[in-house]
């Protein structure tokens, strides 16, 4: 009788701890939620300073965050928009080379995203736009067979915050998300 108890108490941990899995799993501190895109490490950006074809050109966010322009120091980029980021620039350039410029920043191509768990190629991918979590996984090769296909997380850095949500196959997948496929145990 104990036994039976035992496994019914489980089965029922069980079901419930799948249930909990969707949503937000855990959050740090929030400072601000925004639903613009942010520039972040390894995003590549087309900046155009109107009349400077020697300013101008590709240039790719690095690992501490910062744009390396001819001419200038490098520029923080991490965290600002596309919008924000002209403005630094413009700003920059202002101080130091030119009078009124006249800059114009584009994503040419958005840092990659990355795959682990119960996928037939894990790894990192180039980000498309309106990617979902079905497309990425798509991407990787599919699921293995003991991929537990409701039980999908995506960490997700929002500026000074990291994010874990629990979500489903038609959730949006964003640049520099981590998606973790879970093995299913049955």
């Amino acid at each position: 009788m104990k036994l039976r108890l035992a496994l019914f108490l489980m089965a029922i941990f069980a079901a419930v701890s799948g249930c909990a899995e969707r949503g937000v799993i855990a959050e740090r501190p929030v400072s601000t939620e925004n639903d613009t895109y942010r520039l972040d490490t390894g995003d590549k950006l087309r900046i155009v300073v109107f009349g400077q074809a020697e300013l101008s050109g590709d240039f790719t966010v690095d690992s501490s965050g910062a744009v390396s322009m001819p001419l200038m120091p490098p520029i923080q980029a991490r965290g600002l928009t596309t919008d924000e980021f002209e403005d630094v620039v413009a700003a920059q350039l202002g101080t130091t080379l030119l009078r009124n410029p006249n800059v114009s920043v584009q994503v040419t191509e958005f840092r990659p995203f990355f795959i682990l768990g119960e996928v037939q190629r894990a790894g990192q991918y180039p980000y498309v736009n309106g990617m979902t979590v079905q497309s990425a996984v798509a991407v990787a090769g599919g699921f293995t067979y003991r991929a537990d296909e409701d039980r999908v997380k995506i960490t997700r850095n929002r500026g000074d915050h990291i994010v874990e949500l629990g979500v489903d196959s038609t959730a949006p997948v964003l640049p520099g998300d981590t998606i973790l496929v879970r093995e299913r145990y049955f």
